[in-house]
């Protein structure tokens, strides 16, 4: 009797947004992903405990684990998020908008140098966020450049409403950042910094681009 073939499984809906959400942040605990993805943790441990069953992630025990996709999983995300692009015709506009993208991608960069570094007497040295006035100039250049990504953002989510949480998360960063939380600036697995480099990742994953 012939053996029906194996067939990856093809995830649409939550699952794919919380194994795609896993492809763009790394390898991450629970509470990471959750935080990413918007919900609840116990509804996302679900989808990630129905992933693993189906062979796409992977889940490492300890104090340092966490989960991570496996082969299949990025190859299963990779096809999905492809199948969703061009479902939505949206390449054209995405590309667009992922130039603009990339325009602001050097400055929050720079941002985030001056965060960690100031010159002192001459000398780069690190900041040790002893000077108030100083981390108050760079979180207001900081909250200047989040005014100018919020229609980048805005043009994405209009695209892919699944774009919609990085404004989310990156509006919650810079206010717990001008908050007191300083962590949240370049610090934190939830921090302005990472959330954007996540916001990166997923437009070079969206749009089949090697990261370099």
């Amino acid at each position: 009797m012939t053996q029906p073939e194996s067939v990856t499984p093809h995830p649409t809906g939550t699952d794919l947004l919380v194994l795609h959400t896993l492809r763009c942040i790394g390898f991450s605990g629970l509470s990471g992903v959750a935080r990413a993805v918007g919900l609840p943790e116990p509804d996302v441990e679900s989808e990630l405990i129905d992933l693993a069953v189906a062979g796409l992630v992977t889940r490492t025990a300890g104090d340092f684990g966490g989960w991570g996709l496996t082969e299949a999983g990025r190859a299963a995300d990779a096809e999905r998020i492809a199948d969703e692009m061009a479902a939505a015709g949206a390449r054209a506009r995405l590309t667009a908008t992922f130039d603009r993208f990339l325009v602001l991608n050097p400055e929050l960069l720079d941002l985030c140098t001056a965060w960690q570094l100031r010159a002192v007497d001459g000398a780069m040295t690190m900041n040790d966020h002893s000077d108030p006035s100083y981390d108050a100039r760079v979180l207001d250049r900081f909250a200047e450049f989040h005014q100018r990504a919020e229609p980048v953002c805005a043009e994405l989510s209009a695209e892919l409403p699944r774009f919609g949480r990085y404004p989310v998360r990156l509006a919650d960063a810079l206010a717990r950042a001008r908050a007191g939380d300083l962590e949240y600036v370049a610090d934190d697995t939830s921090s302005y910094h990472a959330v954007w480099f996540h916001l990166h990742e997923d437009l070079l994953t969206t749009l089949g681009i090697p990261r370099h």
